[in-house]
């Protein structure tokens, strides 16, 4: 919240579509507190189907469906 008042984080839960088409130079971050995870693709903009797949650490993961490309990274908890 304090983040998006002062207008550094305007997307704090990730739902908006990305600005361009994530290549494999420069891939959808995903962040999670385990090693996988799954993601979803609504690979064409008219579509009602979500693609799952799974998302593992390391490199870049392509979709099935649209080859978009989607990078798993570790997020910490605060404690």
């Amino acid at each position: 919240l304090e983040a998006s008042k002062k207008g550094t984080c305007t997307d704090p839960y990730s739902i908006l579509k990305p600005q361009e088409y994530p290549l494999n130079k420069n891939p959808l971050i995903v962040s999670s507190v385990t090693n996988e995870r799954i993601a979803g693709c609504v690979y064409e903009e008219d579509k009602t189907a979500v693609v799952w797949f799974w998302l593992h650490q390391g490199e870049a993961q392509r979709c099935p469906c649209c080859g978009s490309n989607y990078k798993l990274v570790p997020h910490e908890l605060p404690h």
